[in-house]
C-alpha cells in the first residue's frame, strides 16, 4: 500500500515536534560535577566571542604656540620676530556691530602669529578646530584679522589663506610681507591699503583674529590679539 504524501508529510511532523529527551541528574546533583579548569585559568577565558572593543579615538593635537621673542635669538629657525601673539578664537566673542553673534560653541581657532615689523612681515600658523562647512567672505579669504577693539566690530586689515582640512581640523600657515591687500574696499581704497604690522604691535588689543564661514558668515570664531611679551 502506497503512502500518501500527507501522510509521509504527517509522520516527518511528528518527528520534529517530538518531546526532548530528559536527562536524570547524576548522584550528587548537577552542582555537584566539577569541572577542570582550562590552561591559564577560568579568568582568562575570552567571552567577547572575538569582538574586541573600538580603539579609544586618537586626541586631535593642538598646534604648539609660537614662543615669545628674545633678542639676538631665531630658536633655531630662519625666522626673526620682533613680537608673537597666541590667541584662542572662540565663537561666544563674534559680534554684528557691537551685538553678540555668537557662532558654534564647540569650535576653536588657535592663531599664532609671530612678526617681524622690520621686514613688515606676518608668519601664521592657524587651526580650526570643529569648524563646519564652507568659508564664505567678500574678502579674497575668509579668515582674517580686523582691527577693532573687543566687543566691536571693525574692518580687515590682513587675509591669510583659509586653513585646509576636514570639519574637524583645518590648518594653514606660512607668511605675508607687504604690500597687503583684503579684497574689501573702503572709501576707495582696500583696506589693507598702506597698512603695517607695527601697527598690531603698537596696540595688539585693538586687532582680533576670525574665520568666516557659510553657516557663520559673521565669524565662526574670535579672538583679539594680546602680545606674550609682559
Amino acid at each position: 500500500m502506497k503512502a500518501s504524501i500527507a501522510t509521509i508529510a504527517a509522520i516527518f511532523a511528528a518527528a520534529s515536534i517530538a518531546a526532548p529527551t530528559e536527562y536524570p541528574p547524576p548522584p550528587g546533583g548537577w552542582e555537584s560535577i566539577k569541572y577542570p579548569p582550562p590552561p591559564g585559568g577560568w579568568e582568562n577565558v575570552d567571552y567577547s566571542g572575538g569582538h574586541k572593543p573600538a580603539p579609544s579615538p586618537t586626541p586631535i593635537p593642538l598646534p604648539s604656540p609660537i614662543p615669545a621673542p628674545v633678542p639676538g635669538k631665531s630658536f633655531n629657525s630662519p625666522f626673526t620676530f620682533t613680537s608673537t601673539y597666541n590667541v584662542v578664537a572662540v565663537g561666544s566673542e563674534v559680534r554684528n556691530g557691537t551685538t553678540p553673534a555668537p557662532g558654534p560653541e564647540d569650535a576653536r581657532g588657535y592663531f599664532n602669529f609671530g612678526i617681524n615689523s622690520v621686514e613688515d612681515t606676518i608668519c601664521f600658523n592657524i587651526t580650526l578646530l570643529n569648524v563646519v562647512g564652507a568659508y564664505q567672505s567678500p574678502a579674497r579669504t575668509a579668515t582674517h584679522i580686523h582691527q577693532a577693539a573687543r566687543g566691536a566690530s571693525g574692518p580687515p586689515r590682513l587675509a591669510f589663506p583659509n586653513p585646509v582640512g576636514d570639519d574637524k581640523r583645518r590648518v594653514s600657515y606660512g607668511c605675508l610681507t607687504s604690500p597687503f591687500t583684503t579684497g574689501i574696499m573702503a572709501n576707495g581704497q582696500d583696506t589693507g591699503t598702506g597698512f603695517k604690522v607695527k601697527q598690531i604691535e603698537e596696540n595688539p588689543a585693538g586687532f582680533f583674529a576670525d574665520s568666516h564661514t557659510v553657516l557663520y558668515s559673521l565669524g565662526v570664531v574670535r579672538g583679539q590679539l594680546a602680545s606674550s611679551m609682559a
